[in-house]
């Protein structure tokens, strides 16, 4: 009797779909979900923008638009009664000019300060360097009121009170710009370093052709927020100046509002406009590079 060989086929399975994470519940609360968080986002959006709406819509208003009730979020016409008035009623040509040269060689002051001073504790080998490291982060937990009065006797026993020389260099060193330059320049490979010893290469020729060119984000970074900084100091100014002649332009916004008083918005808010204007492009041009140049080097010890 012969074997029967009985031979079973398998049918291939066929592939299922996966299952879905949720049921129907879950898909409809996915777009209540996403248009909550919308919601939060307009709302955040507008804490932060209406401020700068109004005050950019103001400064085209008449003083009865301002204080019309409800808000008249538009101007009926574009005037510049305002900013005419606020240009008269203050010295702002000079103001101008006072901050621009305040901002311009106190930014390259301090920037080339950082630079230097993040290069030798990097690259040099000198005592203490740790130490001393330490000691310059230590002076970031010292808020810069503490050194107002030993700043200005020094400014005073030098003659320099009401001058740009005692408005620019009490500021020139700047711990936060340091630690930013250093913290970027330790992820730069020490190979590219020691190559350039050995072609012969100098510490500023390192520097400049070198670590500089590789440190390009962070150095507009600092740039960026050393001329904010500049521009919108107000306290030292404040106390190192005793002449409209000198005055920068957030003590002139000072003045402008002690002479106008709580009545007349539209012209304080036109001198507002004028100073928040160019510092306000800059930073909504330069935004990426802000982020960016924060975040290289965060970890690095």
């Amino acid at each position: 009797m012969s074997d029967t060989i009985i031979r079973t086929e398998r049918r291939p399975e066929t592939p299922q779909s996966p299952r879905t994470s949720g049921g129907p519940d879950t898909r409809r609360r996915a777009p209540a979900a996403t248009l909550v968080k919308y919601v939060l986002l307009i709302g955040a959006a507008a804490v932060f923008l209406g401020p700068l709406f109004w005050l950019f819509t103001a400064v085209f208003k008449t003083p009865e638009e301002i204080y019309r009730f409800p808000p008249a979020w538009l101007p009926t016409s574009l005037s510049l009664d305002n900013f005419t008035a606020a240009w008269q009623a203050a010295p702002f040509d000079r103001f101008f000019l006072n901050s621009a040269i305040t901002t311009a060689v106190g930014t390259a002051l301090k920037v080339a300060n950082a630079v230097l001073t993040a290069y030798a504790f990097c690259f040099l080998a000198f005592p203490y360097k740790k130490p001393l490291f330490l000691v310059l982060l230590g002076a970031m937990m010292v808020p810069g009121h503490v050194v107002l009065l030993p700043n200005y006797l020094t400014v005073a026993s030098l003659g320099w009170v009401n001058t740009y020389a005692g408005l620019i260099l009490p500021g020139v060193g700047s711990v936060f710009a340091t630690f930013l330059m250093r913290q970027h320049m330790l992820t730069i490979p020490r190979d590219i370093i020691e190559a350039a010893k050995v072609d012969g290469s100098g510490h500023l020729r390192t520097l400049f052709t070198i670590v500089l060119p590789m440190s390009r984000p962070i150095l507009l970074t600092v740039l960026i927020i050393t001329v904010v900084e500049e521009w919108n100091n107000f306290i030292w100014p404040l106390i190192v100046t005793n002449s409209d002649h000198m005055r920068t332009l957030p003590i002139g916004l000072l003045m402008l509002k002690d002479q106008e008083g709580l009545a007349n918005w539209g012209t304080i808010m036109a001198g507002t406009a004028m100073v928040l204007a160019p510092m306000l492009l800059i930073f909504l041009l330069a935004q990426r590079y802000i982020v960016g140049g924060l975040t290289q080097g965060a970890v690095k010890g």
